[in-house]
Formats: structure tokens, sequence, C-alpha cells
């Protein structure tokens, strides 16, 4: 029988802080089932943990910890890394399991829990199952012997390490003398790394959500509230402008006239500078359903194609593995370099779009505006109980939407993997067909939603 996942959404275990499934026995439970998932043979185990800046991370961490321990795994405590850190730390250090605890570009009062393979890739959908049944299961005669219990120690030289490695991932025999950017750390996990490795490449930093205090997080800063980045920008006379998430997996940019460049545009500027460069990995370029359709002519025009998946960086990482590509990303920001990293990398990819600026010495409006992207919305529907999207209502609505669109548009209905909501996404040639079709879904969604 197949076995199926409950806990584990599209970007691991995500909820509310000291509620279901984010509590203190549910992360006991989990760090004890993926131990004795990922021990195999006698010797020494390991794991590598890290987390954000939430206030309910020292909760969950102390939960997780207890949790590896009775299974018999050691524990390398880092503190506050972001998510691509603890990936690059996991292989690095030859550790068997990579554990962050985020709920990323959520707001404080959420957390959630990320796991990596020894390879520091997230771990496949079937591996998540069999560590969920494992959870439900009596492990009472499973865990450690007394001699056998894990022992927890700190790694000090942590962020050294992966500030080492993301400067690695700027060509050779540039710097960044005479730039001054902005980077807004969103008050999450890359309050100290990502600023660091931009003054150590010779910028002027001026740092924005740099200061966390456990319930700032995301709060009115970071990549999902560029505003602040872009008013910044333009305050300071910036050359540019770098707005990382709260565990620092995505990024978006602000070029020197405070106008946001978004993961699309960043994607398709790599994609041109690597295929200049002979550093392309084939033709493919992987996105998933909610990049715009300027992205995908753009590429076609380069002798590129666009390759999409379902929203979520683990299914553009699956895709680029099997197709052998090293360049993905989303529109929200994930980018996805497999030169340099095994999951979304916010830092890395921003020092891809500074050795452009380099290189080019043009301004960043310049230099990051690849194409006119197609109008598109994205409006999102909080919905309680039952996702509204099975309703024979919504597929009639859905099927009017499309006829309207026709082959001018697109339509992406979707449950979001993190939050009860609906996501409607519509672009097309024509603006307002754009609006009259979200409007449509939108209606169609809340009045399934009063009926129930």
């Amino acid at each position: 029988m197949t076995k199926t996942r409950r806990l584990f959404g599209t970007d691991g275990i995500r909820g509310t802080a000291n509620q279901d499934p984010m509590t203190v026995e549910i992360a006991q439970k989990l760090g004890q089932a993926a131990g004795l998932r990922f021990i195999n043979g006698t010797h020494r185990h390991s794991v590598l943990l890290g987390k954000d800046t939430r206030l309910s991370g020292y909760m969950i961490e102390c939960a997780l910890v207890s949790g590896f321990l009775s299974a018999g795994m050691d524990v390398t405590l880092v503190g506050p890394m972001p998510t691509p850190a603890i990936a690059m730390l996991t292989r690095s250090l030859r550790a068997d399991l990579g554990v962050m605890i985020s709920a990323s570009h959520n707001p404080y009062g959420d957390n959630g829990i990320k796991l990596f393979g020894p390879d520091g890739f997230k771990l496949s959908d079937e591996v998540e199952a069999e560590i969920e049944e494992t959870m439900r299961s009596d492990l009472s005669g499973r865990l450690a012997a007394p001699d056998q219990i894990g022992r927890a120690s700190r790694l000090n030289d942590a962020a050294g390490r992966y500030i080492e490695s993301a400067k690695a991932s700027f060509p050779r025999g540039l710097r960044l003398d005479g730039l001054r950017i902005v980077i807004d750390c969103a008050n999450g996990a890359a309050y100290r790394v990502a600023p660091t490795a931009l003054w150590e490449l010779g910028a002027e930093v001026i740092r924005i959500g740099c200061d966390p205090d456990g319930i700032n997080i995301n709060e009115g800063c970071g990549s999902t509230r560029p505003e602040a980045l872009c008013n910044a920008v333009t305050r300071h006379r910036a050359d540019i402008g770098i707005a990382l998430d709260g565990d620092a997996d995505r990024v978006l940019i602000s070029d020197e006239k405070g106008r946001l460049i978004d993961g699309d545009q960043i994607l398709a500027l790599i994609a041109r500078s690597w295929m200049k460069q002979g550093r392309l990995a084939g033709r493919h370029i992987v996105a998933t359903v909610m990049s715009n359709m300027g992205l995908e002519r753009f590429l076609s025009k380069q002798g590129l194609e666009l390759i999409r998946t379902a929203v979520g960086d683990r299914y553009v990482v699956e895709k680029m593995r099997e197709l052998g590509a090293n360049l993905g990303g989303e529109q929200s920001g994930h980018m996805l370099l497999s030169d340099f990293a095994t999951t979304g990398d916010g830092l890395v990819a921003a020092l891809q779009v500074l050795a452009v600026l380099v290189e080019e010495k043009r301004p960043a409006s310049e230099v990051c505006r690849m194409f006119t992207p197609y109008p598109q919305l994205l409006r999102n529907v909080r919905f309680a109980g039952r996702s509204p999207l099975h309703d024979p209502a919504i597929d009639k609505a859905r099927r009017a939407a499309e006829g309207l669109l026709g082959d001018r548009g697109r339509l992406v209905l979707r449950e979001s993997g993190t939050e009860p909501l609906i996501r409607v996404m519509v672009e097309a040639e024509d603006e307002q067909l754009v609006r009259q079709v979200v409007d449509d879904m939108c209606n169609a969604i809340t009045a399934v939603q009063m009926m129930a």
C-alpha cells in the first residue's frame, strides 16, 4: 500500500507554533522517527540542526534535539543560519541528516521543519511518508540504549563556512568596490552572514531588517514586503537593493530607481549571462506554472526552453536533476543554481546579479530589465475546512474562465502548501481581461465558501 503524507506539505511541516502540528510532542516524535530512518550501521550518526530567528525556534529546537538524541544520533547545533547554509553544511560535514527550523516567509507566529538528506537535497515525498509512518508507530522498543544516547554540541564557525562558500560563487577577479548596496535580511536567518559576505567582497553595505527580536521576522520587510527595500535604495541613493526572506532561500532585487525586480527577471538575467559564458548546462531553464509568459518568450528568443513544474522549489530541483539543468527558479524569488547549492539560495543568486552589474558597468535599471512581462494578477482567497477547489461550481467557473482566455492567456488555480489559501493567478496580454477573470474566480470561490 502506498504510504501517505499528512504532516508534510510542499516544504516540510509548517503551522502555528505551539499548535498542532507544530508542537513540542510532534517535534520530538519527528526527531525520533527521522533519526531512526537515517541510522544505518553501527558508527556514530549525526544530524545538523539550524533555525531562523523566531521566538518559537528555541522550543522546537529543544524538542527535536531530545528526539534525535533518544534515537541515538549526535546533534550539531549551528543557531540562526540560512536554509541553504544548512543544506551545504549537511553535505560538507558528512552529516546523515540536516534540519532547518523555519516557516520561511510566514509571520513569526508560524514555524516549520525542513529535512535534508546527506546529499544536501530535500527529502523525497516517499521518505517523508516513511518518517510519518514511523511517527505513528510504537517506538518504545527501538530507541537507543542508555550507552548509545546521542550527544549535542555546537559548531562555532558555521557562519564563516557559509560566508566563504557563498563568496566562492562570485567570479574570481571581480570585486564589489564602489557599489552601494542595501541588504534587507527580513530580520531573519541571514542577518549576520549576508551583510558580512557583501562587505568582504568590497561593497558599501547599508543594512535594514537586520535586528531580529524573535517576533519581527518578515514584519514589514524582506522579500514579501519589498517596499521597505525599494524606499531605502532611493533614500540612500544606492546602486542596488537585495531583499531576502526569513530563511534566506528567496531573493528579490530593487534597481537604483527603487523599482522591484522579481524572480523571473533574475532568472532571465542569470540564464543569459551563463549562456554567454558557456556555463549553462543544456538548453532548459526550469520554472513553475507561476512564471510569466514574458519569461518564456524571452528564453525562446535565446534558443532556450522553459520547462514548468508545480509550485515549490523542491519540484523545480527534481526536474532540474532529471534534465541535467543547472538553473531554475520561481517568480517569488527562489533561485536554484545547482553549480553552487542544492536548494534555493538568495545570497548566491544575488551575487550572480551583482557580477553582471560589475562586468557590464551599467546601472541595475538597465541590466536587470530583461523582458516586458505580460499583465499578471495573483489574488489569495482564504478558506476554512475542506478546500473548495474540488467543488463542481469551481470546476464550472474554471471552464468558463479558460474559455474567456482561450490561447491569449493562462489561469492557474492552486491550494497553498503552507496556508489555508486558494491562489488565483491569471495572465494575458489584455489587462482588463486579467482582472475580469480573477474577479470571476475569486467570487466563485467565495460563494462556495458561504454555502459550505
